[in-house]
């Protein structure tokens, strides 16, 4: 059993007969009141993220998880498939187990999540960034460079970026997963 003061980003709790991962969490001490952890719980079954307070000392049911390196190789549908960098063994993965499935190129390297019970896969941690090729944009109009001007981008996996005006077809783009936003051009 875990308390509130142990609630990190990535931590595996029970809440309401369902598993969630802490997505963000702030201590918050008021100067009137008990102290509270405010969370926002992404549920591993459905994909569906919660917003949940809990007072300060509250008992909470941690999962025990292990995390693994898997390779992704192609997708089906909704359906993601894997492949692990140790022994070779494939896992498929619904869509919503993915917090970025937009931005994932095949052969990319990715961490697993399994719940360490019963080797059941529950999520997918995306890399913090991902360098990806941008197929298409309209090109950059000369002068029309107002303050943070930016304009859409289709990148190889399909998703859609903004990024700055002087991005042109076929440069390599840093785009934050996080987020989903561009970060940098990567000269090659």
């Amino acid at each position: 059993m875990a308390t509130t003061s142990d609630i990190r980003n990535g931590l595996c709790i029970v809440y309401n007969s369902d598993t969630f991962k802490v997505v963000e969490f702030q201590h918050v001490k008021p100067g009137k009141g008990p102290a509270f952890v405010r969370t926002k719980l992404k549920s591993l079954t459905t994909g569906k993220v919660i917003d949940n307070t809990f007072s300060a000392g509250h008992k909470i049911d941690e999962v025990r998880v292990e995390t693994r390196k898997y390779q992704y190789l192609y997708a089906e549908g909704d359906s993601y498939n894997f492949m692990n960098t140790d022994d070779y063994n494939q896992i498929t993965l619904e869509k919503t187990a993915l917090d970025a499935p937009e931005l994932l190129k095949e052969g990319e390297i990715v961490t697993v999540i399994v719940r360490a019970a019963d080797e059941m896969p529950l999520a997918v941690d995306m890399p913090q960034s991902v360098i990806l090729e941008v197929t298409y944009t309209e090109p950059g109009v000369k002068g029309n460079t107002a303050t943070n001007a930016t304009k859409p981008a289709t990148v190889e996996t399909g998703a859609s970026v903004n990024v700055p005006l002087f991005i042109n077809e076929g440069d390599l783009i840093k785009i934050e997963t996080a987020k989903g936003t561009y970060q940098e051009r990567i000269k090659s």
